[in-house]
């Protein structure tokens, strides 16, 4: 089935433009369950409750607040949160042009496939073909929805690729990580830890021979539940006895990878199972640049998350 765009834009450089359509270029397939009253098995419904008078609100009667100090919070009206807002003209302003191996993948957050839209053919493939000759990536800024959206473009296979950046101040650096105290390796153990990388080294990451375990095993279940079938307990995974010494342990593992590993090819692949019902469909209100929400189909999950936005922000309301 041919992906639907669920989004479009003008990218631009210099004096060139190439109108451009954005399709999801992922989709989530986990699990979402729906919250039911244990009597009756009815589907619950969520409800705003004051946590000073314990009324019920309604959603008219809410207002947004940023909580600057331990339960104290800065009102915004509409009127001052609309004033905010840029001017949503759906342009994608590439601002420089870097090498891709500079981007540190931390910054990545969600990823879209641009297709030319009408009349960018021509530009977009002389666009894609130029980054793929100079090896660089674009930096730009997506402005939509009322805000301006860091994103990287990305030449990939025969197309391009959008990806959604944080901003600087959105990652955290490991000054925030307790590292321990400075401990020094051994020559020996640095030299054992790389033979044990060359032994489970690949010349390419092959994400098919892959596959969510923990999704397969729920969908079984759901699965013989729907044909009315006896539930039988899955074996519970024996915890790894722990290793003390790491020249032992680094040594041990090296013998346990002594052969070849199996090619990927001969790995089983998940079966697709029938009650794959909770696969996420609802891109196009997570997108930026998007249509807005979309009811989903029946059988789909509700949207995965917001878009980016800058990290202190995420605690208004």
């Amino acid at each position: 089935m041919a992906a639907r765009p669920i989004a479009s834009g003008i990218v631009s450089f210099g004096l060139v433009a190439v109108p451009v359509k954005l399709y999801p270029a992922t989709r989530s397939k986990s699990l979402s369950f729906n919250m039911l009253h244990k009597k009756d098995r009815a589907r619950l419904k969520q409800q705003y409750v004051c946590s000073g008078c314990g009324d019920v609100v309604e959603r008219d009667d809410t207002v947004k607040g940023y909580e600057y100090a331990k339960g104290e919070y800065a009102v915004l009206s509409e009127d001052e949160l609309r004033a905010l807002e840029h001017k949503s003209d759906q342009s994608i302003e590439i601002d420089q042009f870097v090498p891709i191996e500079k981007v540190d993948p931390i910054y990545f957050d969600k990823a879209y496939l641009l297709g030319p839209d009408k009349g960018g053919h021509k530009p977009y493939r002389l666009l894609a073909a130029a980054m793929r000759e100079s090896g660089k990536c674009a930096v730009a800024k997506f402005s939509t929805r009322g805000k301006q959206q860091l994103v990287l473009l990305r030449q990939a296979d025969q197309g391009l690729v959008l990806h959604t950046l944080f901003y600087a101040d959105e990652v955290r650096g490991f000054a925030d990580v307790d590292l321990g105290d400075e401990v020094a390796t051994k020559p020996a153990e640095v030299d054992l830890a790389v033979k044990l990388i060359e032994q489970l080294a690949a010349d390419r990451f092959d994400a098919e021979q892959y596959e969510d375990e923990y999704r397969k095993a729920a969908l079984e279940i759901i699965e013989r539940k729907i044909e009315g079938k006896e539930i039988v307990t899955l074996p519970e995974h024996k915890p790894r006895a722990q290793v003390i010494d790491l020249m032992d342990a680094l040594k041990q593992s090296l013998a346990s990878q002594g052969g070849k590993r199996r090619p990927a090819a001969e790995r089983p692949k998940a079966e697709p199972a029938r009650a794959e019902r909770a696969e996420a469909e609802a891109e196009a209100a997570d997108a930026p640049g998007g249509r807005g929400a979309r009811k989903p189909p029946a059988r789909a999950s509700k949207a995965r998350g917001e878009a980016s936005r800058p990290a202190r922000a995420r605690r208004s309301g």
